[in-house]
């Protein structure tokens, strides 16, 4: 339908759709860039289940050059059929911009466009909860969250402590009303966070070239990716300085949460006890356990044999 309404644009029925009813500015277009990129923010999903993946070195890269290219194609095009079927009054006025089109264009056929937003809705939150938790899940196992989160259930192995965190967190953002205001937070946020991500690589790969890398990419893309990086963020701070300044008032809470959670070992006996009573609740209520890794199965085998060979040598003595 978007090929045809852009084809319709150009040779039937020229209309005013890309017209602008606004002046350009650098900060407004940064952050439009910053609110479309939320639609295209399941990129990076599939990175947080690598470990979950079958032959994660060569299904991974395949999956993302399939579904990025695939999703891209979709989104644009479903946009330009509705820019070049309403006009912008329309689309600023409609609370669900692919209904209203629905009902314009498809007649009869409109109820499509509901069901597919809603299938669509489901799908994307499925796919967030399910990725999204294993962020919660892997931070536990590293020390760096409560080691409730990093425990699985005792019989379908998922990260229940995790995704019921992952929900509550969900909740505590749907406290504001303006969705635009959220996904100004959230999106800033993330893509700070992408940023000094993609750095990161670009710096192990000049400081450690010579490190296996399984998966590897051509450095000029996250050179560019910076540059776009940098652009939106500045020009995004320069146009929303208050929503962006919430943002990163909201990121530094988990500093003094850091502090007091991961960077203090010494803590009173109190704590530790409250906290293991609370951890011991929770595993009774959500049937969780702690997961057996596969380095420290293999470090008992070896601890294991260690001391069969110390009971063998002992009783050679005897």
């Amino acid at each position: 339908r978007g090929l045809a309404q852009f084809c319709n644009y150009y040779w039937l029925e020229p209309a005013h759709a890309f017209e602008t009813f606004q002046d350009y500015d650098v900060g407004l277009i940064a952050l439009s860039f910053l609110q479309g990129s939320f639609a295209y923010g399941g990129w990076n999903f599939l990175n947080y289940v690598t470990e979950e993946l079958v032959d994660p070195y060569r299904n991974l890269p395949r999956a993302i050059f399939i579904s990025v290219p695939v999703v891209t194609f979709i989104y644009v095009f479903a946009n330009v059929a509705y820019v070049t079927a309403m006009s912008p009054q329309e689309l600023l006025a409609s609370n669900a911009v692919a209904v209203t089109f629905g009902e314009k264009l498809l007649g009869v056929m409109s109820w499509i466009m509901p069901i597919s937003v809603a299938l669509s809705t489901f799908g994307g939150v499925n796919g967030s909860l399910f990725t999204s938790s294993r962020l919660f899940f892997a931070g536990a196992r590293e020390g760096h969250l409560p080691r409730l989160l990093a425990m699985i259930h005792v019989t379908r192995c998922t990260p229940i402590p995790a995704l019921l965190f992952t929900l509550v967190s969900t909740l505590l953002m749907l406290c504001t009303s303006d969705i635009y205001t959220l996904i100004n937070y959230v999106g800033f946020i993330n893509y700070l966070f992408y940023g000094v991500t993609v750095a990161g690589q670009i710096v192990l790969r000049i400081r450690e070239p010579n490190m296996y890398r399984p998966i590897k990419v051509n450095m000029a893309w996250p050179v560019i990716y910076m540059l776009f990086w940098a652009f939106l963020l500045i020009f995004s701070l320069y146009s929303e300085p208050l929503v962006c300044g919430v943002g990163l008032a909201i990121m530094m809470t988990g500093v003094p949460v850091y502090f007091l959670g991961v960077y203090w070992e010494n803590k009173p006996r109190c704590c530790d006890v409250t906290i293991g009573k609370i951890t011991h609740l929770f595993q009774k209520l959500c049937s969780v356990v702690y997961p057996v890794m596969e380095e420290n199965v293999e470090q008992m085998e070896t601890q294991k044999d260690e001391g069969e060979g110390e009971e063998s040598l002992q009783t050679a003595d005897d």
